[in-house]
């Protein structure tokens, strides 16, 4: 009986919830299902959520609810490589940003003035890249040197180490644009302060910090530096090997590269095999694909090899 009377008064229940609190959790609920969506790479479903979730923002004039929304769409527009429209997307986004007060100097901001950066360097539009870059990175150094006057107690410890942590990505970034348009000494430079930060701020045994350096390594592998490049990146696998890093298998490619650009053909295939084993494991098509490449590369040369040494043995 008393199950029976708890069951009457439940389903006597008002939802005391106001419209727009009940329009805010439909939101946040859209928003989850879109981004679990994308997790699962069901990217149309996804649109649809976002879409659904920003006619609801602008119906309640949610700005908060407005600038995340805009936010999602921008960063699943560019996954999908329509730069045109993450372009207008994170525009949008950020004049709401702007509009509502937030500082041209906030983490938000730059961070999607960033992706703008690289939606302009993907799009070849020089100009705009470099500006934009050049944005990014002089707006954190100078809020870095801001917060080095600050008294202690004004100090946020948290706040410092994310603007620090966005100038490494930016600087990252950049490189990649310098390596995009052949501006190899600079791209060096960029990955050199991105790896120290890095490695400062997250410790070098961090998965990003072993990016860093094994492409470090790449640059100046590219450069024709073999003898400094070979040493870095070997570090960078052995440590990824004691850390056991998630993409342990492009770093192994990286090194199988190096190894043969030095001519040291059976070190190099011996592990392009592992890493081929490691990116069919991990399903990365995109690495197999590399992979295979540098494997025919090897025995491309060492054909090549071979021709020299019997032409040369005909000759003496």
């Amino acid at each position: 009986m008393g199950s029976v009377i708890a069951f009457s008064l439940f389903s006597k229940t008002e939802d005391t919830r106001t419209d727009a609190q009940m329009k805010e959790d439909e939101i946040i609920l859209l928003l989850k299902r879109a981004k679990l969506s994308m997790m699962r790479g069901q990217l149309h479903g996804a649109n649809g959520f976002l879409h659904q979730a920003i006619k609801l923002a602008h119906q309640t004039n949610n700005s908060q609810a407005i600038i995340y929304t805009y936010s999602l769409m921008a960063n699943l527009a560019y996954v999908q490589g329509q730069l045109d429209n993450a372009e207008k997307l994170f525009k949008v986004a950020m004049s709401f940003m702007l509009s509502g007060g937030t500082p041209q100097d906030d983490n938000g901001v730059i961070e999607m003035s960033l992706k703008l950066a690289t939606i302009y360097a993907g799009q070849e539009k020089n100009d705009l890249a470099k500006m934009g870059f050049q944005f990014c990175t002089e707006s954190l150094e100078a809020k870095l040197e801001k917060f080095k006057e600050l008294p202690a107690e004004e100090q946020s410890e948290e706040l410092r180490k994310e603007t620090r942590l966005l100038l490494g990505l930016t600087l990252d970034s950049h490189a990649r644009y310098m390596v995009a348009i052949h501006r190899l000494s600079q791209a060096v430079v960029d990955y050199k302060q991105a790896l120290l930060i890095c490695q400062e701020e997250q410790g070098q045994t961090h998965p990003q910090s072993l990016v860093l350096m094994s492409d470090l390594a790449t640059i100046l592998d590219m450069q024709g530096r073999h003898d400094e490049a070979l040493p870095l990146v070997k570090q960078a696998v052995e440590l990824s090997r004691e850390a056991g890093h998630p993409d342990q298998h492009v770093l192994l490619g990286n090194m199988a590269g190096i190894l043969l650009h030095n001519d040291l053909f059976e070190e190099s295939v011996k592990l392009y095999k592992e890493s081929l084993a490691l990116a069919q494991s991990a399903g990365d098509e995109e690495a197999l694909e590399q992979i295979q490449e540098g494997l025919k590369e090897v025995a491309n040369r060492r054909k090549a090899q071979k021709a020299e040494e019997a032409a040369k043995n005909k000759t003496d």
